[in-house]
C-alpha cells in the first residue's frame, strides 16, 4: 500500500514538473533560483537546506507553492459515468449555434471572417480607447441565444436513466446527477452557516464595531499579501474581503501577475482585432449595447469592455485551456487565398457569446483600472468558473447541476411554494436561469455582487449561486403565493437592488 502511494506521489510530482516547465512563469522562477544559487546565502556543503531557506527568505518558495496550488485547481477533474451523454448533448448544441451563425451570415450577406481595410484598421486604432464611438451597423444582428433558449435545451435533456415512456418535464428531476442537500451545504460553507462575523458591504454592526472589524481585516489581509501565499488568501476570504484589498487578493488567488509576457500577449490580440473583422465582433458590440451600456452601474465602462471582449474572442489560449474543448468551426479568411494557412478557428477563443455574456467581465471594471490586469483576471475567472455556466456537462459545478440543486432545495424546504408553482405550471427556473447563467451579474448591485464572487473564490465553488437564488425566491414567498402567471412571478423577482447577500445566505444556512 505504501509503495503504491509513493509511486502515485512520484507520478504526480513528475507531472507537476512537466507542466510547470511549460508555464509562462517557469523561466522567471528558474532564472531567479539560478541567481539565488550563486549568492553567499546558499552554501555548497549544505546546499539543499540553505537553498530552501534562501528561497523562503526571497519569496521564491511561496511563488513555487502558488504555482502548484493553481496547477491543482486547474487539473481538478470529476469523472461521471454520464460524461459521454452530456458531451454528446453539448456537441449537438454547438452545431445548432454554428448553424444559426451561418444562417445569419447568409441572411445578411456577410462573411464569418475577413481582412479589414486600411481605413478600418486606422479608425479602430485611433478609437481604441473609445470604441463605443466606432461606427458599425449592428441593428440587423441578433444574439445567437439567450439564457431562456439554453434552458430549453437543458429541460429537453433526456437523461441516460430516464424512462422513455415518461411525459415531458418542466423540471430537472430526470437528470441523474448528485447535488448537495442543505446539511451538506451547511458543512461546506461552515463559516457562513455557523454565523461567523463576515465583513461585507453595509455591515449591520454598530459603526464603531464595524470600523474596528474592518481595520482588523485590512491589517490581516496586508500580512497575507506580504506572504504572497494563495491558499492562505483563500482561507482569509471566507470571513470577507475589504474593498481596498479585493483586487490584489483576487489576482493572487487566480495567479494573475502582470509581466511583459502578458502585456505582449494582449497587444498581439489587439493587432488581431485591427487586422481581422470577425462576424462575432458585431455580436459582442450588440451585447454590450444591450447590457452594460443600458445599465446605470456599468455604462461608464463600455469603452474598456469593447477592448476586453474583442480581445477575448481572439484568444486561442482560452480554447486550449478549457477542460472539455467545445466544438468549433474552421473558416477561410475572406480576402486571402483558400488554403490551410489561411484557415482559422472561428472564433479563436472557441466561445460563442450569448445574450448577457459581457456581464461576466463588467464587474471587474470596478476592481482594475489597468486593462491588461483586468483582462487576465477576467480570463482566469472565466477559465476556472464561468465557462461551466453555459456548457452542458455532468460536473457538479456545471449549470445542469446548479439548476438541479436549485430545484431540489426549493422542493425540499418550501414545498408549499413549489406546489404553487407546479399547480399553475410556472417553472421557477425560467425566472432564475438568467441569475444562474450570469452569476447574478447585472442583477445584484455591484458591491453585493462582488461579495458573492468573494465567496465563490473563497470556497472554490459555484454552488453558492443556486443557494442564493433559492433564498431570494423564499424571501419573496408571500408575494409569489399571490401570483399565478410567469409574467407576474418575473415582476415579483425583477428588482434585487435591496438584496443583502451575506445576511440572506446566513439566514438560509442557519435555518432549522
Amino acid at each position: 500500500m505504501e509503495d503504491a502511494k509513493e509511486k502515485s506521489i512520484h507520478h504526480t510530482t513528475v507531472k507537476i514538473c512537466e507542466d510547470l516547465k511549460k508555464s509562462v512563469s517557469y523561466m522567471s522562477l528558474y532564472e531567479n533560483v539560478q541567481k539565488l544559487v550563486v549568492t553567499p546565502s546558499v552554501k555548497p556543503d549544505d546546499f539543499k537546506i540553505s537553498l530552501l531557506k534562501a528561497m523562503q527568505e526571497n519569496g521564491l518558495e511561496s511563488e513555487l507553492k502558488n504555482s502548484i496550488y493553481r496547477w491543482v485547481k486547474s487539473r481538478k477533474k470529476e469523472v461521471s459515468p454520464h460524461d459521454p451523454f452530456f458531451r454528446k448533448c453539448q456537441i449537438h448544441w454547438d452545431k445548432r449555434i454554428h448553424k444559426s451563425l451561418n444562417s445569419m451570415c447568409s441572411e445578411l450577406g456577410i462573411h464569418l471572417a475577413k481582412l479589414r481595410t486600411t481605413n478600418e484598421k486606422e479608425e479602430i486604432s485611433n478609437k481604441w480607447t473609445e470604441l463605443s464611438n466606432f461606427e458599425v451597423d449592428i441593428h440587423k444582428y441578433r444574439p445567437v441565444y439567450a439564457p431562456k433558449d439554453f434552458l430549453e435545451v437543458l429541460l429537453n435533456l433526456k437523461g441516460p436513466l430516464k424512462d422513455k415512456n415518461q411525459g415531458d418535464h418542466w423540471e430537472f428531476s430526470q437528470i441523474p446527477l448528485k447535488v448537495k442537500n442543505l446539511a451538506e451545504l451547511r458543512s461546506f460553507y461552515l463559516e457562513v452557516s455557523r454565523g461567523d462575523q463576515i465583513l461585507r458591504a453595509n455591515n449591520s454592526f454598530t459603526s464603531t464595531n464595524s470600523a474596528v472589524y474592518e481595520a482588523e481585516r485590512i491589517a490581516l489581509g496586508e500580512k497575507i499579501l506580504a506572504k504572497n501565499y494563495a491558499p492562505l488568501a483563500q482561507e482569509y476570504m471566507k470571513k470577507g474581503c475589504p474593498r481596498c484589498l479585493r483586487a490584489k487578493i483576487w489576482s493572487l488567488l487566480l495567479g494573475c501577475e502582470i509581466r511583459q509576457h502578458e502585456v505582449n500577449h494582449l497587444e498581439t490580440l489587439k493587432q488581431h482585432v485591427l487586422n481581422y473583422d470577425l462576424m462575432i465582433d458585431k455580436l459582442i458590440i450588440k451585447d454590450i449595447n444591450l447590457t452594460a451600456s443600458n445599465d446605470d452601474q456599468y455604462f461608464v465602462f463600455e469603452d474598456v469592455l469593447h477592448q476586453v471582449m474583442l480581445c477575448f474572442s481572439r484568444d486561442s489560449e482560452i480554447l486550449k485551456n478549457l477542460p472539455s474543448q467545445p466544438a468549433f468551426m474552421q473558416v477561410v479568411v475572406t480576402g486571402k487565398q483558400n488554403s490551410s494557412e489561411n484557415t482559422v478557428v472561428f472564433p479563436p477563443s472557441g466561445v460563442i457569446p450569448f445574450h448577457g455574456f459581457t456581464m461576466y467581465a463588467a464587474p471587474f471594471c470596478y476592481l482594475y483600472e489597468n486593462p491588461v490586469e483586468l483582462y487576465f483576471v477576467f480570463r482566469a475567472f472565466y477559465l476556472r468558473y464561468w465557462h461551466r455556466l453555459h456548457r452542458v456537462c455532468a460536473n457538479s459545478q456545471g449549470v445542469v447541476s446548479l439548476c438541479l440543486q436549485f430545484e431540489k432545495l426549493l422542493q425540499c424546504y418550501e414545498p408549499v411554494l413549489w406546489n404553487h408553482f407546479k399547480k399553475y405550471k410556472i417553472p421557477p427556473l425560467r425566472v432564475v436561469i438568467k441569475w444562474i447563467m450570469r452569476a447574478f451579474s447585472g442583477h445584484l448591485p455591484p458591491e453585493q455582487l462582488l461579495t458573492l464572487w468573494d465567496l465563490i473564490l473563497a470556497y472554490d465553488s459555484l454552488e453558492i449561486i443556486p443557494l442564493l437564488a433559492v433564498v431570494i425566491v423564499i424571501f419573496r414567498k408571500d408575494n409569489l403565493m399571490k401570483v399565478t402567471t410567469l409574467q407576474n412571478v418575473e415582476a415579483v423577482l425583477a428588482d434585487l437592488s435591496s438584496i443583502a447577500v451575506v445576511p440572506l445566505l446566513q439566514m438560509a444556512l442557519m435555518r432549522e
